[in-house]
């Protein structure tokens, strides 16, 4: 070995390939991000209560990212989850309000119906052999015609107190409904990295095939695939209850293109098997800063629209120039 020749350490060749996942750079760029906009707004974005309400609002972002991600590892969309969070944040308001049930059974209630309905459009889709994107495309109509029959166009409030409190509270500065959704991104993270229908669902994303001919079942991970997405849809819909304090008929209208915008520029890849649980976190972050800038700046919120959408593009268009260029590295 000659002396300018260097051997790479373990633990050396772990940073290098941490620093070379796109985990990586987002959290840069959200570091980055996070200290010019609070440099622009001169130190406000610090202050308690603007933090406060950032990560308040973040959290529904983080858990309707997920809701998207998990269909997306099986190579399908769900493009009900923002009118399925809207239904389910209804139903809780309508199960203390009208029922007169303790927040608890509401909570439970939002849960059951965001299951239900996932369950559905992935029974749909083994059934009909119709592509996802087709079946939640007409089942997004039917739940928004149901959300708007819930309580047709007047709002719920004044429900559950205790429910608002949690909604309000706070652990070291820190949102309780921000930890929530931290919660139920580690949930789903150990899902997909430590359990044997997580793995397959992956598979089945993968490759279909290979997946069947190894005794995967296809149709069961299309099933429980969308059914986990329901009920992230009904834990969205419990944080939306308990952080807004009222809901009503327009609730989840405008969570469709964050739900795509979070997993697509945290890496995921829309052809299906494979995940970031940390990748669409961060990328929740970046798209609520993006948001802040708008509120504190007065941006035109359809500008908004498109500077996410192209940023949205382009991580889809990258994606596939990695993916082509891996298939002829193999």
């Amino acid at each position: 070995m000659s002396a300018g020749t260097m051997v790479e350490t373990p633990a050396g060749g772990r940073i290098r390939r941490a620093t070379r996942r796109p985990e990586f750079t987002l959290a840069l760029l959200a570091v980055a991000g996070f200290a010019a906009l609070a440099v622009a707004t001169d130190g406000n974005l610090l202050s308690g209560g603007t933090l406060d309400a950032f990560f308040r609002y973040l959290a529904v972002p983080i858990v309707i990212g997920l809701s998207q991600m998990v269909v997306l590892a099986i190579g399908q969309m769900n493009l009900s989850v923002g009118a399925l969070t809207g239904l389910c944040s209804m139903v809780a308001a309508w199960l203390m309000l009208q029922a007169g049930l303790p927040a608890p059974v509401a909570v439970l209630g939002a849960l059951a119906v965001g299951l239900a309905a996932g369950l559905v459009n992935g029974l749909l889709v083994v059934v009909t052999r119709i592509n996802g994107f087709i079946v939640t495309l007409a089942t997004m109509t039917i739940i928004e015609g149901l959300r708007y029959g819930v309580n047709g166009p007047d709002t719920f409030q004044g429900y559950s107190q205790r429910l608002r409190d949690f909604g309000r509270a706070s652990v070291l500065g820190l949102p309780v409904v921000f930890l929530a959704a931290l919660a139920v991104a580690a949930l789903v993270a150990v899902f997909f990295a430590r359990t044997v229908a997580g793995r397959h669902l992956l598979a089945t994303g993968g490759s279909p095939f290979a997946a069947r001919l190894s005794g995967v079942s296809n149709d069961r991970s299309i099933v429980l695939a969308h059914g986990l997405s329901g009920l992230l849809a009904g834990a969205a819909a419990v944080i939306t209850v308990a952080a807004s304090g009222s809901v009503n008929s327009s609730i989840g209208d405008d969570l469709l293109l964050p739900s795509f915008a979070a997993p697509i520029i945290g890496g995921v890849a829309l052809a299906g098997g494979v995940v970031s649980v940390a990748g669409t976190c961060l990328a929740a972050f970046l798209v609520r800063l993006v948001d802040v800038m708008q509120a504190q700046f007065g941006i035109n919120p359809r500008w908004i629209d498109l500077i996410i959408g192209a940023v949205v593009l382009g991580a889809v268009l990258l994606g596939t120039v990695r993916q082509k260029l891996l298939r002829r590295s193999s």
